[in-house]
């Protein structure tokens, strides 16, 4: 082609090549009205020091959560994190690190990588792990169209899974997106008033591929219920619980009481919030699962000296990438991310976690008890048990007065109409580790008086 069109420029020789004349004509399938015409809004060039200083004052617009009274969760939490799971992520062994398709020079990657995988599966009570995904969306996702690979044959309702009501609908999503391709159906699960899953309603759902739901809910209940899936969706039928993984320092973890497939958002363990992320996925199942998960497993064995040696082992990238074979599209995951949830379980220990927890479930009870002192605001589900989360119904929109909080430095917690729009006077707060009792009592004063604003006596 170069020797055909010596005069022509690259531009021209590749449009040649594809058999047009102009770049009008490569860009002929994109309509009219949605190009554009003019120029890029760009500003003209910076020296160094100016590119800096304008950084520095864009940077300077954000707000940590940690400089605000923060009462915001709804799946991301703010918890502490030791200095020292930092100082060690950002040493090159970790930081540098990709896949180690080479056991025998990425011995010690690996085996940090097998530690994050006993971690998990010691916490839900699995006996399988991999080496985490995107996000708990993802994890969740996943584990669908997972366990339709394995209980498809067997199953009396074909390609059809069950998932809770109360999914958060960005989550929900995602799992409409991986599930259409694969023509899988998701039908809801019907939730009571207070929040708790119609358990009658489960029934439904026996003989389907896969039944998901999540512990504590997305309204920060812990659901007692929940327990007694298993025996009503029977063994073809796989359990999916997500869990917040702080909370498995207090309570039982899925394992122990029938879930087949554990998913969850890692951030909680490791991660701080610094915008949204960065996050990582949770995923550990039952054996039956092992071979049709997604993702990537470390295995520990003895290599021909009688020695530990670890490698990546059952599923390898390669398998995802040839998509007629791949049973997933996660052919990477989160690992250096991951590696930090690993670094603060090992040093927080099985006591250290059951700590965390308590004070995260402190803080909620203690703000329970406060906030149910204001009679002109409600708890509507008072009387269930929550882990670091609950809702307040407002006597007004829940918008305007997170709106009124934020004028006063204070972040209220989550407009719950954006997940449920009917609600449009619920707010979901959020107490974890780095609430204390000042801060509670802050947020209490400050409701009454918004609650007075609005005509009704607090």
């Amino acid at each position: 082609m170069v020797d055909q069109l010596p005069n022509l420029g690259r531009e021209a020789e590749m449009l040649s090549a594809m058999g047009m004349s102009s770049i009008e004509d490569l860009f002929a399938d994109i309509p009219a009205e949605v190009r554009m015409t003019e120029e890029l809004s760009l500003p003209p060039p910076q020296s160094e020091e100016e590119i800096i200083a304008d950084a520095r004052r864009l940077l300077g617009a954000n707000v940590a959560l940690g400089e605000r009274v923060s009462f915001l969760g709804a799946g991301l939490y703010r918890n502490y994190v030791p200095a020292s799971v930092f100082q060690l992520v950002t040493r090159g062994e970790f930081l540098t690190a990709y896949t180690p398709y080479q056991p025998e020079v990425s011995q010690g990657m690996l085996q940090a990588m097998w530690e994050f995988q006993t971690l998990i599966s010691e916490l839900v009570g699995l006996p399988v792990a991999n080496l985490s995904l995107y996000d708990g969306s993802t994890a969740a996702a996943e584990a669908l169209t997972c366990c339709v690979r394995v209980h498809n044959r067997k199953a009396t309702q074909k390609d059809t899974v069950y998932v809770s009501e109360l999914t958060p609908p960005d989550r929900l999503s995602v799992m409409y997106n991986y599930c259409q391709g694969a023509e899988i159906n998701i039908k809801l699960l019907r939730h009571h008033p207070d929040g708790t899953l119609d358990l009658a309603g489960v029934a439904e759902a026996a003989g389907s591929c896969g039944v998901y739901v999540e512990q504590p809910n997305p309204l920060g209940i812990l659901d007692g219920g929940l327990s007694q899936l298993k025996e009503i969706i029977g063994e073809h039928t796989a359990l999916i619980v997500a869990v917040q993984p702080v909370s498995l320092g207090l309570i039982e973890a899925p394992g122990h009481y029938g879930a087949d497939i554990v998913v969850g958002e890692g951030q909680p363990l490791g991660s701080p919030i610094t915008g949204g992320g960065p996050i990582y996925g949770i995923f550990a199942c039952s054996k039956a699962y092992l071979r049709l998960m997604p993702g990537r497993i470390v295995g520990r064995s003895i290599d021909v000296d009688e020695k530990v040696a670890y490698c990546l082992t059952l599923s390898t990238r390669e398998q995802h990438i040839r998509r007629h074979r791949a049973t997933s599209n996660i052919c990477t995951n989160e690992t250096l991310i991951a590696l930090m949830g690993a670094m603060h379980m090992s040093l927080l220990g099985p006591e250290g976690l059951h700590t965390l927890a308590v004070r995260n479930m402190t803080a909620c009870i203690l703000a329970k008890q406060k906030l149910s002192e204001i009679s002109s605001i409600t708890l509507p589900h008072d009387k269930s048990h929550h882990f670091n989360e609950f809702v307040i119904e407002l006597p007004g929109s829940g918008k305007d007065c997170l709106a009124y909080l934020e004028t006063l430095g204070i972040i209220g917690g989550f407009d719950l109409s954006a997940w449920y729009p009917e609600r449009t006077n619920w707010i979901l707060a959020t107490f974890t580790d780095q609430t204390n009792a000042n801060q509670i009592e802050l947020l209490v004063t400050h409701l009454a008086v918004w609650a007075s604003s609005q005509g009704v006596d607090a």
